[in-house]
């Protein structure tokens, strides 16, 4: 009776999660980093040369643009918060254990989303 409380991955398989989410940090750092320089040379890029409806065109485009990577970056830099948590909760041994029903999650689904803390059951109950 008491096992059933107790369970959790073993060290092994939180060593290979954590390789698999440290490779998806560096990973996603590096594509924030892209959108942070696209985002920057979009503010470069001026117009100055071109004619005045095309300005106008481009200006909106450009706002479009910021704006769309601007969403990016956000939702990256969660991403990566959500995979730095999921390592924290390697660490406390805790990684993979759904936060509704106290399950494992399957071994799949945390490979294709390491930072999952829902069971697809779960998940399917909201």
């Amino acid at each position: 009776m008491a096992a059933e409380t107790n369970v959790r991955y073993s060290d092994k398989d939180l060593a290979e999660f954590k390789a698999l989410i440290q490779e998806k940090i560096e990973k996603a750092q590096h594509d924030l980093e892209l959108i942070k320089s696209a985002y920057m040379n979009d503010l470069n890029n001026g117009t100055d040369d071109t004619s005045p409806t095309f300005k106008a065109f481009e200006e909106g485009s450009e706002t479009m643009s910021k704006e769309a990577n601007s969403q990016l970056a956000i939702r990256q830099e969660k991403f990566i918060r959500d995979l730095k948590n999921a390592l924290i909760r390697i660490e406390n041994k805790t990684y993979g254990v759904c936060r509704v029903t106290g399950k494992l999650i399957n071994k799949e689904r945390l490979k294709l989303v390491p930072h999952a803390t829902l069971s697809i059951e779960a998940k399917n109950m909201q």
